[in-house]
């Protein structure tokens, strides 16, 4: 019994030790100011783009409609199919053409022949007119006969010229090269040269057109950049796709024009590019996204995204390193973005160091430490207070 009360009063009495003992504060290595990651603001040429929505439209379109009148015998293509131009597509009926073909010759030969006999008639006269048998108006009345009598033979080879035109319009062939649509009118149809319908639409989609639109704001305030020399520009502009379905189709494109006229109703403008479409994988109608290249800013400052901020104004902030290695906030001007970076126009300068990794507890005037970043390394620290937020995307 009394070596468990001695037990007891160890117990208590290395507890009491260790109480005491714990009450002492431990001494703590001091910290130096903390490490952030920057980057050196430097001008650069960047090419600047927009992505604009558009739609594909025919290189050509042709509308295949009859030029004479009758009823419809064959159609000679596969609808869907590719058609070359002079390729024959239907076959009118050709008995009524043929028939007027015939007429117009048998008139030609009666004009001819007309022509031989008034020929002679005149050749006489003019003999008996020298030995005064007849009177000079009976010469000139025969001299007029055979003038209309070649006039006569004239009209009835255009006659004859007409309806062999009219006979050949009885094939109705391809205007142009491309693929032809589905057919409006079928085998015994009676069709005419007056009527509204088109038999089928080609249309040429190698090269094909896209149709993009574009605020007129927004290319009259690019004129004025190019023209200010602050935006260079050359004369083969690149344009690229995005399909519907968000890939990216492979052959660029070039810029052809920009409409001289704006849509009273959108306040944009067309701006029409061609692109190359071997395989047909563009119809007419599709929707996509073109990237164009409105042109290069030869002194651009770009600061990545995730080094700004927004204050609660909505103005765009970020932190910098000053000389004196204390940091340092300042108010960005930007107006759009460029890949993962802020074009900046105002508000830094070339040789600024912003503070891009390990601000996220920054303050003004704080002393830090900077290294240069390397995007491809692990992150040491969060990003600078909401800058790790993606930021909105300027159009």
């Amino acid at each position: 019994m009394a070596i468990k009360r001695h037990g007891v009063a160890v117990l208590a009495l290395a507890m009491a030790l260790a109480a005491c003992g714990g009450g002492q504060p431990q001494q703590q290595a001091p910290q130096g100011p903390p490490t952030v990651g920057y980057v050196v603001v430097r001008e650069q040429a960047v090419t600047l783009t927009s992505e604009l929505p558009g739609r594909t439209t025919a290189y050509e379109t042709s509308e295949v409609r009859p030029q004479v009148n009758g009823l419809v015998l064959q159609r000679l293509f596969v609808e869907g199919d590719m058609v070359r131009k002079g390729q024959p597509l239907y076959r009118i009926d050709p008995a009524p053409y043929e028939a007027q073909v015939a007429s117009a010759r048998a008139a030609l030969a009666r004009a001819r022949a007309a022509i031989a006999s008034s020929a002679a008639l005149a050749r006489r006269y003019n003999e008996l007119v020298k030995i005064n048998a007849i009177a000079r108006q009976d010469l000139e009345n025969a001299q007029t006969s055979a003038q209309q009598a070649r006039a006569d033979v004239a009209a009835q080879q255009a006659a004859v010229r007409t309806a062999q035109i009219d006979l050949a319009r009885t094939t109705i062939r391809a205007p142009i090269t491309g693929r032809i649509g589905r057919s409006a009118f079928t085998t015994g149809a009676l069709v005419s040269a007056a009527q509204t319908a088109p038999l089928a639409t080609i249309q040429r989609l190698d090269p094909i057109y896209v149709d993009i639109q574009q605020s007129s704001a927004d290319l009259l305030k690019l004129r004025q950049q190019i023209m200010s020399g602050q935006l260079t520009r050359d004369g083969n502009a690149r344009v690229s796709l995005k399909l519907e379905d968000g890939s990216a189709y492979g052959p660029q494109g070039t810029l052809r024009f920009a409409d001289v006229t704006v849509d009273p109703t959108t306040g944009s403008q067309v701006i029409r590019a061609l692109f190359p479409n071997p395989n047909g994988l563009l119809l007419p109608g599709m929707f996509v996204r073109a990237s164009l290249a409105e042109g290069t800013d030869q002194n651009a400052i770009l600061v990545p995204q995730r080094a700004v901020s927004r204050d609660e104004k909505g103005q765009a902030t970020t932190m910098v390193i000053g000389a004196d290695g204390k940091v340092q906030p300042r108010m960005l001007q930007t107006n759009r973005t460029v890949g993962d970076n802020w074009l900046v126009t105002g508000g830094i300068k070339p040789g600024d160091k912003v503070i891009v990794e390990g601000g996220m507890m920054l303050r003004p005037g704080m002393a830090v430490q900077g290294k240069p970043w390397n995007p491809n390394a692990p992150a040491a620290g969060a990003p600078q207070g909401g800058a790790g937020a993606p930021a909105a995307q300027a159009k």
